[in-house]
């Protein structure tokens, strides 16, 4: 069943997809070569209680932490562990919270220290088919048309979408209907009507789309072990256009700030 948000609904959802942008930014400001993932799902669970939220992911069917750290080839789920973060890595932090009885979700993959300039290539374009996706969210739309604006971006520059992850609506759920493909045809799928809302996510691989699961049950990486980058916005669909409630504002900002 879809479920259309009332604008109290949506005002809640922007709250929490708000404070994981600002868990992502307490995020960004301890990236570096040297720490261990552990320390940044650390971080990220003290600063969502202290906000007087719940990490939406922590126990979620099984899942053991506050965040998904995915490296490299890493695709998405990555269980923070003590794997330290080294020069050249690029790692995807998804984050999700539970704020008065309705989750936010967004994710954004960060460069550590010194990133080949291919690599930053693909974060860039990743980035883009986010908002080119979102682009096309607005009422009269349908789901194939936001799946069509994101992969023609991103194989028009040689990249693969992974086929076997979607985005999905959000809600009093973490993962409600429906599932919003990263691929697809224009004028396919379920018309989009103001009041849903849904997370896009891309995840576009510099090699072939191909991923499996390791065997902790949940990290999904690609099968030719290339870099894979991770971005995700929560919005809701209106009549002219998508309102984003998630930020990467303050994320950005301690970026340039890092590299400034």
């Amino acid at each position: 069943m879809i479920f259309y948000k009332t604008e109290v609904e949506i005002d809640k959802i922007r709250k929490s997809s708000l404070l994981v942008g600002k868990t992502l930014a307490e995020v960004a400001k301890c990236i570096r070569p040297g720490i261990k993932t552990i320390e940044l799902d650390r971080l990220a669970e003290e600063f969502i209680r202290d906000n007087k939220a719940v990490p939406a992911f922590k126990g979620y069917r099984g899942f053991p932490a506050t965040l998904c750290v995915s490296i490299n080839d890493q695709v998405v789920h990555g269980i923070p562990g003590n794997i330290e973060l080294k020069d050249g890595d690029i790692v995807s932090v998804d984050c999700g919270v539970l704020k008065d009885e309705y989750y936010g979700d967004s994710a954004y993959t960060f460069e550590v220290g010194e990133v080949k300039p291919e690599v930053v290539m693909l974060l860039k374009a990743t980035k883009e088919s986010l908002y080119k996706g979102i682009a096309t969210a607005h009422s009269g739309k349908r789901l194939g048309d936001i799946g069509y604006e994101i992969q023609n971006h991103v194989e028009s520059l040689g990249y693969s979408v992974v086929r076997d992850l979607v985005g999905h609506g959000v809600g009093r759920e973490l993962h409600e209907k429906p599932e919003v493909a990263n691929f697809g045809k224009r004028g396919s799928g379920m018309k989009l009507k103001e009041g849903l809302v849904i997370a896009i996510e891309p995840m576009i691989n510099l090699g072939k789309y191909n991923v499996i699961q390791e065997s902790d049950g949940w990290t999904i990486r690609t099968s030719d072990r290339l870099p894979s980058a991770h971005f995700e916005h929560t919005l809701v669909v209106r009549k002219n256009n998508a309102e984003i409630l998630s930020s990467f504002t303050e994320i950005e900002e301690i970026i340039s700030k890092q590299y400034s």
